[in-house]
């Protein structure tokens, strides 16, 4: 194939798979600290295994009695939907080994005498948007994400039986002229019940693979490239069939690999940690470049220094052909938009109890509320962006 013509791939993991159910109950522990006080500073990890969790990260801020988060982190595992014999929200054994922050972070980040506050650590953070779907995200970890919530969903509606909590999705697409035209495969990897065989398990997903993917990119599609448990069973999963941690799924977060990713993870962390809140600035950037018909596709990348407010750098590419653009969205950036610390925080709101929700199908490509979640989706600064 031409540089033009390819395959590209983009997996998904659903709220049930290990990891997920670490970075839920990481996410769960910064809007605890949030809903309390909004200038808290939270750094979480969560560990899971068969019937435990570990807590454990530095914070600073109000008092949570450990009974309080133990409480919410059986209701993050209850919603999920965790009530077997190998992981329960009942019986899990959890302990949780949070500390205060340490105070050469603190003195670093912190606000005083004029100064504004630092960035929460060094980095490099990315945010991408293109016209492949309604949302201007990547195709292929676009319609992963829809098949694995579509599927959540009706599991706790009670209408998809026998599926439970722990699920993987991957779709590869034909790209043609740097367009996606035809899906070429998908695998679904569901945990079951020990009641369904392989073949009622591919009875009851393949519907969810049509009602997530658009008709006209399934045409081509050959039921034998359509893989559906592949090892032939999966009962044993969730923390019970593999350790999870927090953070170890950045790309299903992200874009699927479609767009390069700084390294830092997003959940557990409170908004003054850049490796999540200019990652959710530069994708608002992005989007909002994309929405305006800048260019059918935008890559922004920040880079920040511990202690230092202002981003060290700013790089933007745009689609090919649409280079003489690029620093007159780099001056509108500039002379508009504050992408300090703070500055993000506030034009995002990103101080309030918005991340629980977020720890599962995609970070970016959802759609904002008024609870003010996912207020990095919006496309409001459009006009600033009509060259």
């Amino acid at each position: 194939m031409s540089n033009n013509n390819y395959l590209f791939t983009s997996e998904s993991v659903s709220e049930g798979h290990p990891d997920k159910v670490c970075d839920r109950i990481s996410d769960m522990v910064v809007d605890s600290y949030l809903s309390k006080d909004p200038v808290s500073r939270v750094a979480c990890e969560t560990l899971t295994t068969t019937n435990k969790v570990v807590l454990a990260g530095e914070t600073r801020g109000p008092k949570i009695e450990k009974d309080e988060l133990i409480h919410n982190i059986r209701d993050c595992i209850k919603d999920i939907g965790y009530d077997q014999k190998g992981f329960s929200w009942k019986t899990a054994n959890i302990e949780t080994f949070l500390h205060e922050q340490s105070s050469d972070i603190a003195m670093g980040v912190d606000s005083k005498d004029n100064k504004d506050e630092g960035a929460g650590d060094q980095g490099i953070m990315f945010g991408y948007a293109c016209k492949e779907t309604e949302d201007l995200m990547p195709a292929p970890i676009h319609y992963s994400h829809r098949i694995l919530r579509l599927m959540a969903e009706d599991r706790k509606k009670g209408t998809l039986k026998g599926i439970e909590p722990d699920s993987k999705s991957q779709v590869t697409m034909l790209y043609e002229k740097n367009k996606p035209v035809k899906v070429t495969s998908v695998v679904i990897s569901t945990q079951h019940s020990k009641d369904l065989n392989q073949e009622k398990v591919r009875e009851i997903i393949i519907p969810y693979i049509k009602k997530s993917i658009p008709q006209n990119l399934l045409e081509d599609l050959s039921p034998s490239e359509i893989y559906i448990n592949p090892t032939g069973q999966f009962i044993i999963g969730g923390p019970d069939g593999d350790t999870g941690l927090t953070g170890r799924k950045i790309i299903v977060d992200t874009y699927g690999g479609a767009a390069p990713h700084g390294g830092g993870a997003f959940s557990g962390k409170d908004p003054t940690k850049v490796d999540r809140s200019a990652a959710y600035a530069s994708r608002y950037l992005a989007k909002n470049i994309v929405s305006a018909g800048v260019s059918d596709k935008c890559l922004i990348q920040l880079a920040y220094a511990i202690g230092v407010s202002k981003p060290l750098s700013i790089f933007i590419k745009l689609a090919s052909g649409d280079e003489d653009k690029i620093e007159k969205v780099k001056k509108i950036i500039n002379e508009n938009f504050n992408l300090s610390p703070r500055g993000i925080r506030e034009m995002l709101s990103l101080n309030n109890p918005i991340y629980e929700v977020t720890s599962a199908y995609g970070h970016f490509g959802r759609k904002p509320n008024n609870k003010g979640e996912f207020s990095w989706e919006k496309t409001d600064k459009v006009d600033l962006f009509k060259l």
